[in-house]
């Protein structure tokens, strides 16, 4: 299926739970489509580390982290 389809560049994704399992499968999938994404999540401190490594492999940027343990890729 083509990406074009479903190009959401410039928009923003928050996906509760995107620190694993199907929240994470999900944000990658939008990121894919150009989404920048929220990193959220009320996971352990390992949960979180091993996502945002996920998602900076994936070619997402990290731009902003904040206290509130979400994070913008």
């Amino acid at each position: 299926m083509s990406q074009a389809l479903f190009d959401i560049t410039g928009k923003v994704a928050l996906v509760t739970g995107s620190t694993h399992g199907l929240g994470m499968a999900m944000a990658l999938g939008l990121g894919k489509a150009g989404a920048t994404i929220v990193v959220n999540g009320n996971s352990s401190q390992e949960k979180i580390d091993k996502a945002v490594a996920l998602y900076k492999e994936a070619g997402k940027r990290e731009y902003r982290k904040n206290r509130s343990r979400s994070w913008f890729y």
